[in-house]
C-alpha cells in the first residue's frame, strides 16, 4: 500500500513570497530606471500605433464581441475603443508586440518586458477613469519598472525555452503580481494571483519555431498580460491561491514542466532590468539579429552591384541566435521572416534598410532574397556566446563577411553592442525619440503629434499627468471610426 498523502496546507513557496513582497512594497528610487522607463513607455506605445497599419494586427483588436464596450473602459491607444481592462490588456499587448519592435531582455530566457504594459496601462486607465484608484504616469512608470524586474530576474538564470515553453508565461506572472498590487492587494492576494499564474503552466514555444512559426507569436504576449489582469481581479474577489504551486511533488510546476529543477534567483530584486533593458531602435527584428543587420547595412554599398558574384556570406553569431533564428528553406509568412537571421541580413545587404514592410509578401517575392539566403552560413563565435551571458557585458554580437567568386571579399564587419544597448544610451535615446515621433505620425495628424510630443518632452508634466488624461491624448481626432 502507498503511504498516505498529508493534507496539511503548506507554507507558500519562498519565491512566491519574495515576488509578492517586492510587488507590494518596492518603490523604485533609481533615476536611471525611472528615466529609462519613461522612454520605454513612449517606445512601446509608438510600436503599438505603428502596428495598426497592418490588417493582420488590426483584425485581432476591438471588443471581443460587437458592442462590448464600456463608457469608462480602458482606452486602446490609436483607436476610439474603451474596453474592459482584461480585453483592453489583450488589445494593447498585441499591438505593442505585433511588429517585434518593442524592448527586449536577453538572458537564459528571452523576452520583451514592455509586453506587461498591456495589462498595466489598461488597468491603470480603467481604475483612474472609473475613479476607483487614481494613477499618474509616474505611478505607471513605477509599475513598469517592477514588472520588468520580475520578468527579467526570473529569466536571468532560468531557461524556459530549453524545456519547450514560451517566455510569455513570465509576462503572465509579472502582470498578475503587479496588477494585484495596483488593485491594492495584500501579500496574500498577490501570492494567490501568482500561484494561479504558475498553475496555468506555460504556452508551448511551437509557434515561434520552424516549421510552425506564425502570427500567434505576435498576440501571445497580449494574451498573457490580459490573463495576468484577469487573475489579479479574481484574487481580489477572494479566489484562493495554491501555496506550493511550484514545489509540490509530482503535481507542481517544477516536477511537471521543469524537469524537477527549482528556479534560481541569485540577483536581488530592484531596478536592474529596466536599467539594462534593450531597445529596438533601428529595425523591427528579433533582437539577436539586430547587430547582424547593422553589419549588413555597412556592407550594402560594397555588395549591391555584385550580388550575382557572391560565393558565400558568413555570419558569426552567438549560440542563442543559432538556436532560434538560423533558418533555411521556405519562409511562410511575416512572422517566419522576422525570426530568420539570414532573411534579415539579406534584406540589409540588398536594400540597405530594414522595415516592417520588408517582411510582407510583396517584398519576400524578390528572387534575390532567397538566392542570397542560400549562400549564407551561420557559425557560432565562442566569445560572442560567452559575452552574451556575461552580466557585465551582455553583448549581442554579430559579424558579417561577404566572399565573392573571384576569391576577393569584403572586410569582416562586426558590431558587438546594438544601438539600443545600455552602453550606447547617449547615441540611442535621441534616435528612440525620432522613432516615437515617426510612429506617432503613422497614426495622427501633425497637430496631435505636436501636442503629444509637447507633453512627453516635459518629464515633470508627463509624470504628473493622470493616466486617463494621458490615454485620451492617443484617441485619433481625425478618424470617424477606429479603422
Amino acid at each position: 500500500m502507498s503511504a498516505a498523502v498529508s493534507n496539511i496546507r503548506p507554507k507558500p513557496d519562498e519565491i512566491l513570497v519574495e515576488l509578492a513582497d517586492y510587488a507590494a512594497n518596492y518603490l523604485p528610487t533609481s533615476q536611471e530606471a525611472i528615466d529609462t522607463a519613461r522612454y520605454d513607455l513612449l517606445d512601446a506605445l509608438g510600436c503599438g500605433l505603428l502596428a495598426l497599419r497592418y490588417p493582420e494586427c488590426a483584425k485581432h483588436l476591438g471588443p471581443i464581441v460587437p458592442g462590448a464596450t464600456l463608457a469608462n473602459g480602458a482606452r486602446v491607444p490609436g483607436t476610439e475603443w474603451q474596453l474592459d481592462p482584461v480585453h483592453a490588456a489583450f488589445n494593447i499587448g498585441a499591438m505593442i508586440r505585433w511588429l517585434d519592435f518593442n524592448d527586449t531582455w536577453l538572458a537564459a530566457e528571452w523576452g520583451h518586458p514592455s509586453d506587461n504594459l498591456g495589462g498595466i496601462l489598461a488597468l491603470a486607465d480603467y481604475l483612474t477613469r472609473s475613479k476607483q484608484r487614481i494613477f499618474t504616469v509616474a505611478d505607471l512608470l513605477n509599475a513598469m519598472i517592477k514588472a520588468h524586474e520580475i520578468q527579467g530576474i526570473i529569466a536571468l538564470e532560468n531557461s524556459f525555452n530549453r524545456v519547450g515553453l514560451d517566455h510569455v508565461l513570465l509576462v503572465r506572472v509579472a502582470t498578475s503580481a503587479i496588477a494585484t498590487a495596483m488593485l491594492g492587494g495584500t501579500q496574500q492576494h498577490i501570492i494567490s494571483a501568482l500561484s494561479n499564474a504558475w498553475t496555468d503552466g506555460g504556452a508551448l514555444r511551437v509557434y515561434r519555431q520552424a516549421p510552425n512559426t506564425g502570427p500567434r507569436k505576435s498576440w501571445a504576449a497580449g494574451d498573457a498580460t490580459s490573463r495576468g489582469v484577469r487573475l489579479a481581479l479574481m484574487a481580489m474577489r477572494g479566489e484562493m491561491g495554491y501555496p506550493s504551486a511550484l514545489t509540490a511533488k509530482v503535481w507542481g510546476y517544477y516536477d511537471v514542466l521543469f524537469h524537477g529543477k527549482p528556479f534560481t534567483m541569485n540577483h536581488p530584486l530592484g531596478s536592474y532590468v529596466m536599467e539594462n533593458v534593450l531597445f529596438k531602435i533601428s529595425f523591427p527584428a528579433e533582437f539577436h539579429a539586430q547587430t547582424a543587420v547593422e553589419c549588413a547595412l555597412q556592407l550594402h554599398e560594397q555588395v549591391i552591384k555584385r550580388l550575382d558574384e557572391i560565393d558565400k556570406v558568413v555570419i558569426s553569431t552567438q549560440e542563442s541566435a543559432i538556436r532560434i533564428i538560423d533558418k533555411s528553406g521556405p519562409l511562410h509568412n511575416p512572422a517566419d521572416r522576422d525570426h530568420c537571421l539570414q532573411y534579415m541580413t539579406a534584406i540589409g545587404l540588398i536594400f540597405g534598410s530594414l522595415t516592417a514592410d520588408h517582411y510582407e509578401d510583396a517584398v519576400a517575392k524578390d528572387p534575390r532574397i532567397d538566392a542570397l539566403r542560400a549562400k549564407m552560413t551561420c557559425v557560432e563565435d565562442a566569445r560572442y556566446t560567452q559575452e552574451y551571458l556575461d552580466p557585465d557585458k551582455r553583448s549581442i554580437a554579430n559579424a558579417v563577411q561577404v566572399f565573392f567568386q573571384d576569391r576577393t571579399s569584403t572586410e569582416r564587419v562586426a558590431v558587438e553592442y546594438p544601438v539600443g544597448h545600455r552602453r550606447r544610451r547617449a547615441e540611442g535615446m535621441p534616435l528612440l525619440v525620432k522613432k516615437f515621433e515617426a510612429n506617432l505620425a503613422s497614426r495622427f495628424a501633425p497637430e496631435q503629434c505636436e501636442a503629444i510630443m509637447g507633453l512627453c518632452n516635459d518629464s515633470t508634466a508627463l509624470d504628473a499627468s493622470p493616466v486617463d488624461q494621458f490615454s485620451d491624448m492617443f484617441v485619433p481626432k481625425y478618424l470617424a471610426s477606429s479603422f
